[in-house]
């Protein structure tokens, strides 16, 4: 595989689920870049957030990256960000308060470049087994870390949506965790906002991924399975594989595509 340009081949959707009346997600489904981010601090603000985040980060189609550049690329885009979230606030005084998650992973020469901030997630399924590749930047993980609840507490856990690190225009700015892998022929990836993650569990997800693959299908029953569980929150979903041919690709969806509702 080496020597060859690699791209992602994705299906993506937003969508405002049932109980919220605007999407505060957004997510960049590219040939290069898969992001998704889910905008906090109410609605005007989230949308603005996790648009910001996701203009943003798309910009990295344009770049390549290698193992020495992509760590200090993305931790400097995540400043980038955060410093224009702390200019939008600063400017407009009813955006106070205003964050987002942001899950972004790049491709460079054979390795996947993942960052990552808040409780969006990115899974990989590979050999029929799915691993979350994202730690859940959470008070409930925390508590989760340090062995005060158990697995079984968290579902209805009063403080389960804290988020403990976002982006937030914060002057103390949080580095983004890092992490890289190889690009493996066959994998599977997942981004997906809590909407998702939240309601519906690992295995059926993989079984769902596995059985209609980069589909409209597996959109829509991923989608299906969450509003049958309520779709209490915005989900946004992203599922990829690598592939060395560049097709069209889904682009911006959620708040960041300038529509408010489903895709």
């Amino acid at each position: 595989m080496a020597n060859m340009s690699q791209y992602f081949q994705s299906v993506a959707l937003s969508d405002v689920g049932l109980h919220r009346t605007e999407n505060e997600d957004s997510g960049w489904a590219g040939a290069r870049v898969l992001a998704v981010a889910d905008g906090l601090g109410g609605h005007a603000g989230g949308e603005i957030a996790s648009s910001l985040a996701i203009k943003k980060i798309s910009q990295l189609e344009k770049l390549s990256l290698n193992q020495r550049n992509a760590e200090t690329t993305l931790v400097e885009t995540f400043l980038e960000i955060n410093n224009s979230l702390a200019m939008e606030m600063k400017n407009k005084s009813e955006l106070q308060g205003m964050g987002t998650t942001l899950t972004a992973i790049l491709i460079g020469k054979e390795r996947l470049f993942l960052a990552h901030l808040g409780d969006s997630r990115a899974y990989l399924i590979r050999d029929g087994k799915i691993s979350q590749l994202t730690k859940d930047h959470t008070v409930v993980q925390e508590l989760l870390d340090q062995g005060r609840i158990s697995p079984e507490e968290v579902d209805g856990h009063p403080q389960r949506s804290f988020v403990t690190k976002a982006l937030m225009g914060a002057a103390q700015h949080e580095r983004p965790d890092f992490t890289e892998f190889e690009i493996v022929e066959g994998d599977w990836l997942l981004l997906c906002s809590d909407g998702l993650a939240g309601v519906i569990d690992e295995t059926t997800i993989r079984k769902v991924i596995d059985t209609h693959g980069i589909s409209d299908a597996t959109l829509s029953e991923l989608k299906g399975l969450a509003f049958k569980k309520g779709a209490p929150d915005n989900l946004t979903i992203i599922v990829a594989t690598v592939s060395s041919e560049k097709n069209s690709y889904p682009g911006f969806i959620g708040a960041a595509s300038g529509e408010s509702g489903e895709k």
